[in-house]
Formats: C-alpha cells, sequence, structure tokens
C-alpha cells in the first residue's frame, strides 16, 4: 500500500499525562508501517464533560502504510498499555489517541469514523492540529483562541 498522511490526536489527564503522550508517539513511531513525521507542542486544556482534570493533548502527523481500522486498533492497543480501562464516555482518562485523518480516506462504521467528525468543532484540538498540519487551521478559522480553554504547556509552570 502506498503511504498516506495520518492525523492523530493524544490527549491524557490522569496520572503522568505527559509521560503518557511521550510514550504513545514513541509507540506510533515504533508501528511497523508508520514513521512520525512531526508531533506538535504539548498544550493544557480545560476537560469536556464530567471530569474536572486538565488534560495535555498532543497531535502526531505520520507517514503509514496501514489501514484506518489498522490504525485504530494500534491505537486502542497503546491506550490499553498506557492503563486505559473501559469507561463513561468523556470520562478521565490515562491516553486517549484519536485518528482525526488518513490521507483522503473516508471511513464511515459504527466504530470508526475517517476525518473524525467532531474535531473541527473542539477547541482543544485546533493548537495541537495546526502544529502539525497548517492546512487544518482552516478548519478552525471560525473559533477564537480562549487562553482559559487551551494554553501552551510549560511542563507545569
Amino acid at each position: 500500500m502506498k503511504p498516506r498522511r495520518a492525523l492523530l490526536l493524544l490527549g491524557a489527564n490522569l496520572g503522568d499525562r505527559a509521560a503518557a503522550l511521550r510514550r504513545a508517539v514513541s509507540g506510533l513511531g515504533a508501528l511497523d508501517g508508520c514513521r512520525v513525521l512531526k508531533a506538535s507542542r504539548v498544550y493544557e486544556t480545560a476537560p469536556v464533560g464530567p471530569s474536572d482534570k486538565p488534560y495535555l493533548n498532543q497531535a502526531v502527523a505520520l507517514e503509514t502504510t496501514r489501514t484506518a481500522t489498522g490504525l485504530l486498533i494500534e491505537a486502542k492497543r497503546l491506550e490499553a498499555l498506557a492503563g486505559r480501562r473501559p469507561g463513561r464516555r468523556w470520562g478521565a482518562r490515562v491516553l486517549d489517541v484519536d485518528l482525526v485523518s488518513l490521507g483522503s480516506e473516508r471511513v464511515r462504521t459504527p466504530w470508526l469514523t475517517v476525518p473524525h467528525a467532531a474535531m473541527a468543532a473542539r477547541p482543544f484540538a485546533a493548537a495541537p492540529l495546526g502544529d502539525v498540519c497548517p492546512a487544518w487551521r482552516r478548519r478552525f478559522t471560525a473559533m477564537k483562541p480562549d487562553p482559559r480553554i487551551v494554553k501552551l504547556w510549560r511542563n507545569g509552570r
């Protein structure tokens, strides 16, 4: 299969959040048929949903020969290795890995939609995705950056 560019968004709001993101980026780069092209800066974002713990978010651009389903399976494996267990929607999590896009591929199944259907409506996704793929910034033009929601993370400072 011809290599394509994939964009993934990572998030963590339990445990050592920064370490979870580092391990996820490393794990993605170690997959057969995947090469990390760029990782965004890390942003701290306000939680969405019932959790009161802020997230760290980071985007990753990959070159991959894997299918969307293959990337989803690996994303779920990385989440499980990080200690994530099934829980309530929008709940706190040690690691979340979302496949945002895969080249021009379109997928719509009960368990996977590519490109990610809701990503352009999520303020926490704008900055990290814009770091790794400037074309994504156009999708967020109506969204004004709100420093109370999203700020560049400086290792707790």
